[in-house]
């Protein structure tokens, strides 16, 4: 009897909680309406329609696990994607995520209009629309671009590259233009964790041995901004595994002999371009998720063990 009690005792206390919150809750509701209605319903409508054939033009075609096994043992162009998706995400995304945290913490440390114009400049890249158009020049495979003027004016060339045309450059290139272009909300977020920082922290840190800056940001700094850093590994795991934009407008889709293709730019070849498999290209996507949801719940486990 003792048990039952107990649990009735708990659903009360709950209710009696959402009844003094509702507020609250009523406040929410519409972004969680809308977040169920546009972002959670179409995410299992992509599932179910993973397991379909389904052109646009006519009614879905159950196939059932037959996008998947086309996907992952017949499909070389997928596995190259996913291939060049990895190494973008591996490298992409542990280095702009370091970069992120250490231009904002050096940042930071400068006071008023100084640290706001900073974090402009850091942050420009990422919201400008002429980010491509400059990056175009740099690239240019003539020797008017500006990388291949600067290397033949010293010596380093004999003759222009076609530096976004030859296979050996592109994925390199591409990983460097992610690079700038990495310090975005992420890098917000961390500029705004470091402001909520408790100065009496590193005082109570100081009395306890602590003696230089990068022990006060390993055993102080990070801990007390454990959310931000969370929020950050969120954002730049998507941004390198979601990598696109950069190889279509860099190195055109499909890029020479598929050395820029990614796992986005398959999926928009089927989804969006002459082929219209709305349940191959839900596949695609549906495995691209399950990427990003394993990824981001293995670093959000690592940075539970910091502090």
């Amino acid at each position: 009897m003792k048990p039952a009690n107990k649990t009735k005792e708990q659903g009360d206390t709950f209710w009696q909680y959402i009844k003094k919150t509702k507020a609250s809750y009523l406040m929410l509701a519409p972004f969680f309406t809308f977040f169920t209605l546009f972002t959670v319903l179409p995410v299992f409508a992509s599932m179910g329609l993973s397991l379909t054939y389904f052109n646009m033009l006519e009614m879905p075609q159950w196939v059932g696990w037959g996008n998947y096994v086309k996907l992952l043992l017949e499909d070389d162009l997928f596995m190259l994607a996913l291939k060049n998706t990895l190494i973008f995400a591996l490298i992409t995304g542990p280095v702009s995520y370091i970069l992120c945290l250490l231009f904002a913490w050096i940042i930071n440390e400068f006071s008023g209009k100084l640290r706001a114009f900073l974090t402009l400049i850091f942050y420009a890249p990422s919201i400008s629309g002429q980010a491509y158009l400059v990056w175009n020049l740099i690239l240019s495979g003539d020797r008017y671009g500006y990388l291949n003027g600067i290397l033949l004016r010293f010596g380093f060339l004999q003759e222009a590259k076609l530096w976004m045309k030859t296979e050996r450059y592109v994925l390199v290139a591409l990983i460097i233009v992610q690079l700038w272009l990495s310090l975005g909300t992420g890098f917000l977020a961390f500029i705004a964790g470091l402001k909520t920082v408790d100065k009496s922290l590193y005082e109570a840190a100081a009395m306890d041995g602590i003696k230089n800056r990068w022990q006060e940001l390993w055993f102080v700094t990070l801990p007390a901004m454990r959310p931000q850093l969370m929020f950050g590994a969120v954002m730049q795991i998507t941004m390198s595994f979601a990598v696109a934009d950069i190889s279509i407008q860099l190195a055109g889709n499909p890029s020479v002999n598929y050395a820029g293709s990614t796992v986005v730019t398959h999926l928009l070849d089927y989804g969006a371009g002459e082929r219209f498999d709305m349940g191959y290209a839900a596949a695609i996507a549906t495995i691209l998720f399950i990427m990003m949801v394993g990824t981001n719940k293995l670093v959000q486990r690592l940075l539970k063990r910091i502090g």
